[in-house]
């Protein structure tokens, strides 16, 4: 009779939320036991619903991965604080921007996403985007976007809102200082 060897207890737990790195927060729906080349795994089953899409993640692999548990309350609203700062866009090729942006996104990190979204968002009154720079910002926004709302417990709608709400408080982006709006009337006479 084979020896059963006693199982690592997990830190995640089936029905509870996760962030997998580079899909974002999905739903772990089960523990699977499956044999792979004559060993048996036992395989985290996680659904990401919005992605119609199910990932198979070997237990002892999970937090080396990157798997990690949604974040906390205190690091939603420090995310959010980022996207509030003032955008650092390096004078870099954008092709070198794009690799360090998509490498933020696909690192989990809800903080290094938000700097994404602070550095990337446009609003009306600035210039056009390019494709690739408008593709990158709505998947890190959308990243955020599905952690915050899983965490607040809100509709992913709402968490955008907010995230939208913080980005036009930061500097460069809301009312002009006083002294410059006066300067323009001065001028506009």
């Amino acid at each position: 009779m084979p020896v059963k060897k006693p199982t690592a207890r997990s830190e995640f737990k089936t029905g509870e939320h996760i962030v997998y790195p580079a899909h974002g927060v999905g739903r772990i729906v089960g523990i699977d036991t499956q044999e792979v080349a004559g060993i048996k795994l036992d395989l985290f089953v996680i659904s990401f619903i919005k992605d119609k899409m199910t990932l198979r993640v070997p237990v002892p692999k999970a937090t080396s991965v990157g798997m990690r548990k949604l974040a906390d309350a205190a690091t939603v609203k420090k995310s959010l604080e980022t996207v509030r700062g003032r955008a650092r866009i390096k004078r870099t090729m954008w092709s070198r921007r794009a690799q360090e942006y998509e490498a933020k996104i696909n690192s989990g990190d809800l903080i290094a996403i938000a700097e994404v979204v602070r550095d990337l968002y446009r609003s009306e009154s600035q210039p056009e985007q390019s494709y690739s720079e408008r593709q990158l910002y709505e998947a890190a926004l959308d990243r955020m976007a599905r952690e915050i709302s899983s965490v607040s417990r809100i509709s992913e709608t709402e968490a955008i809102r907010q995230i939208e709400q913080n980005l036009a408080k930061s500097p460069r982006r809301g009312a002009k200082p006083e002294g410059e709006a006066e300067e323009a009337q001065d001028k506009a006479a």
